[in-house]
């Protein structure tokens, strides 16, 4: 029996904000529409029915007030697989909704827009019929015939071309009572954690305990989520932001096109994350698959915990998950520093430590270095192993800083570039996670050459400089100098006069120091 997870406000959908809800049948426009109100491409939109499949929660300015739209799956009339979890899915979102944005087609209408048309009846008073693809002033007219199903607000806009939104927010404010605003809010701290791995190795399972509801349909259908899905939670007094991917496959295997955005998107995801869970499935352990995705992770600098999922499933046997922890380290060292973490998702055994691996992961993405301490860290760090000597004399780290934190990046000056050890920058990054506290996530260095000081070459030459100059000017006449420099070649041989004059006044400073 697993833990009892202590999360407050376990909600998929912000309730505490004015929500609004699409609702329609498939290929009507829902996505566009979701994706042209919050300004961002988050819901996939493609003319093949059904791409939308979970419910999609943004958090959207209406008028610089902030509400939660949600973009739902297509209802259908007939159903088959899915289809029966996606429309019920849909649907439950009515009751629970302070607006229904109900989308139909100008162009055409379908049994199940007349399905719809009956099923939003109870819910008249706070539905706007929106009435899409009105993409030119021809369809204007087209938008009348809408008003005859009874409802009172009907509004026509063309998605596609962004046509008819003012008229659409200025309709949604007066329903919520809402006035503009001319500043927007402040956005509240999150952790924004993302759910990335294999198709079926627990993701939604895990997205559905965190948050308490149903965020995702899970199935045994590899390939079911095909969004991002987003849900907030609350645990241990901090908030977490959750997003849960469609399961990443090696491109021989993508064959829909709908499923080539929606492995796009999870990859676009991991730039928009802190902390990435990497699910694997303890039984079939880290594929290569897994690897391509770590590695993604590491190199934008996201902090990643490799998940260890289906424990109950493991026969019992003593050390059997020590076993499997040394098998993923031995086969992919490149992530040495991520956190083990074996749990079951379905039976909720060791969520709670996972979720604090996060917070202490997080927490190490956002620590920052004072310069004068990493350099007094770094002065020590030289004495006891120094750099070492190469072609042209030792390497040298003059300086070091921190230049960001998530990710994390550390900045050396050093005195040549060409040909450092790669073995010395990992000796320093080794010092930096041992002695800061950043063993548990990625760390970048990056080398840049310490620049000679100008002011250094303003006192003018040097005596010795001035001495070779004199020797040239007595062997050839200033005149003659200058005449020799302005024909071709004069230059060089005016370079190689002032050479032989410095090894004459070396000669003599050697000289004079054997003769003292």
């Amino acid at each position: 029996m697993g833990e009892k997870l202590e999360i407050k406000n376990k909600a998929d959908i912000d309730t505490d904000l004015p929500l609004i809800s699409i609702i329609g049948r498939p290929n009507v426009g829902k996505s566009t529409l979701f994706n042209r109100l919050i300004g961002e491409r988050r819901a996939i939109t493609d003319p093949t029915p059904g791409v939308t499949r979970d419910p999609i929660p943004a958090r959207y300015l209406l008028g610089n007030h902030p509400v939660t739209l949600v973009d739902s799956g297509g209802v259908k009339l007939e159903r088959e697989g899915l289809d029966e979890a996606v429309s019920e899915k849909s649907l439950s979102l009515c009751s629970m909704s302070d607006l229904i944005l109900f989308v139909m087609d100008c162009t055409e209408i379908t049994g199940e827009d007349m399905m719809l048309v009956d099923e939003l009846r109870p819910y008249a008073d706070k539905v706007v019929l929106v009435v899409n693809k009105v993409d030119d002033p021809k369809r204007d007219d087209l938008v009348w015939n809408f008003f005859s199903y009874g409802y009172q607000r009907v509004v026509g806009i063309s998605a596609a071309h962004g046509l008819g939104f003012e008229e659409l927010e200025d309709t949604m404010l007066g329903m919520l009572s809402l006035e503009r605003l001319e500043e927007e809010p402040e956005e509240m701290e999150t952790v924004k954690i993302a759910i990335m791995g294999k198709p079926n190795t627990g993701k939604s399972t895990l997205m559905n305990l965190l948050t308490g509801r149903d965020v995702s349909i899970v199935s045994d259908i590899a390939g079911t989520t095909r969004d991002v899905m987003r849900a907030t939670f609350e645990y241990k007094g901090t908030c977490y932001t959750l997003l849960d991917t469609a399961g990443i496959r090696r491109k021989s295997k993508v064959d829909e096109d709908v499923e080539y955005y929606s492995v796009n998107r999870a990859i676009k995801t991991i730039d928009e994350a802190d902390v990435v869970l990497l699910m694997v499935d303890i039984k079939e352990g880290l594929a290569e698959q897994d690897k391509k995705i770590a590695q993604l992770i590491v190199r934008r600098g996201k902090g990643i915990i490799i998940v260890l999922n289906k424990v109950d499933l493991l026969k019992g046997i003593a050390n059997e998950i020590e076993a499997v922890k040394d098998r993923v380290r031995f086969l992919f060292p490149i992530l040495s520093f991520a956190p083990l973490m074996p749990i079951s998702a379905k039976e909720s055994i060791d969520v709670g430590k996972l979720l604090d691996s996060v917070w202490a992961v997080w927490r190490q993405l956002n620590k920052r270095i004072d310069t004068a301490v990493l350099n007094e860290a770094l002065k020590a760090w030289t004495s006891d192993y120094e750099p070492p000597r190469g072609a042209e004399g030792h390497y040298k780290v003059l300086y070091a800083t921190q230049v960001s934190t998530t990710p994390v990046r550390f900045l050396l000056f050093v005195n040549r570039i060409k040909n450092f050890p790669e073995t010395y920058v990992s000796y320093v990054k080794n010092m930096i996670r041992k002695d800061f506290g950043f063993s548990n996530i990625p760390v970048e260095i990056s080398l840049r050459e310490r620049r000679r000081n100008p002011s250094l070459n303003e006192k003018g030459p040097s005596k010795d400089e001035l001495a070779a100059k004199r020797i040239v000017s007595k062997s050839a006449p200033a005149s003659r100098s200058r005449g020799i420099s302005n024909k071709p070649g004069g230059k060089a041989r005016v370079s190689k006069e002032m050479e032989k004059a410095r090894a004459i006044v070396r000669n003599k400073k050697q000289a004079s120091r054997r003769g003292r």
